[in-house]
């Protein structure tokens, strides 16, 4: 258990990504707090944990909002000792709450603040407490949107997270605080219904070199590495975690499938 005596905070910890990263550090014995906007769902995971047989309190946070962070901080900080922080809060397109009627700047706040700001201003008033830990980490959820440009607002905020990172590594430094980021491809999480995680489902191309789209738990040990003294020698980096769809060449793929297991490189499977 490689967080056993550690406490956890998550944001973002009450649905998806962020509540199988909770589940991944409960099993890693860590004590997580996680945050989150829907208290019902965050009463669920509280439920959840007692049956890993971990701890794990709820708390109800707008994260784009610094007074509220400000005062999650300080309620985190009574709870326990924080030892990491995994900023996982976002919205897409699809949750941002950016309506058709909004003006640029009004769409550009609602999409800054869900998954820019709030990282911000977590990771601000985080950064004292990991100091009297005694050093921690900082783990930020981005997206490899940012590598496709096709997600407008999106993309632009969550290439910002990854700009962040680096700047919270840096700073970081002197108080012996690392901070990384993951970007993560397609995910099936308990809101998907396009594909589910065992296959390609209806997508007319793979959702990655797997054919099949990822898992909450597969992205949480990324996350948990980039947490874990295993990875004390890494600070300021982006892993992307996609299953290879960023470096799929689709235009190959009816090639790719006629040689099948035949490797250039290697003496696999049957004569080009």
């Amino acid at each position: 258990m490689r967080f056993k005596g550690k406490d956890v905070l998550v944001t973002g910890g009450n649905s998806g990504i962020g509540r199988g990263i909770v589940h991944y550090f409960l099993k890693e014995g860590a004590r997580v707090a996680f945050a989150g906007r829907d208290r019902e769902k965050g009463r669920a995971v509280e439920a959840e944990a007692k049956a890993i047989e971990g701890e794990a309190r709820f708390f109800h946070c707008d994260l784009s909002e610094e007074h509220q962070v400000e005062d999650l901080i300080g309620q985190t900080g009574q709870w326990g000792r924080l030892a990491v922080v995994v900023n996982n809060a976002g919205a897409g397109s699809r949750r941002s709450g950016i309506e058709l009627g909004d003006r640029p700047g009004a769409r550009w706040d609602k999409m800054r603040g869900a998954n820019l700001d709030s990282t911000y201003f977590v990771s601000s008033y985080a950064l004292p407490l990991l100091r009297d830990f005694g050093g921690g980490a900082i783990v930020n959820i981005s997206s490899t949107a940012t590598l496709h440009g096709n997600w407008g607002l999106y993309c632009v905020a969550k290439a910002a997270v990854e700009a962040l990172t680096r700047s919270l590594a840096v700073e970081g430094v002197p108080h012996r605080i690392r901070a990384n980021c993951v970007s993560p491809g397609w995910i099936a999480t308990e809101t998907d219904v396009a594909a589910p995680a065992s296959g390609a489902g209806d997508w007319t191309v793979p959702p990655s070199a797997f054919g099949r789209m990822g898992t909450p738990a597969e992205i949480a040990a990324a996350v948990a590495f980039l947490a874990s003294d295993e990875a004390s020698f890494i600070t300021g980096q982006t892993l992307v975690a996609d299953g290879g769809l960023s470096i799929l060449d689709y235009t190959s793929l009816s090639l790719l499938e006629q040689r099948g297991s035949v490797l250039f490189s290697g003496m696999v499977g049957d004569t080009p």
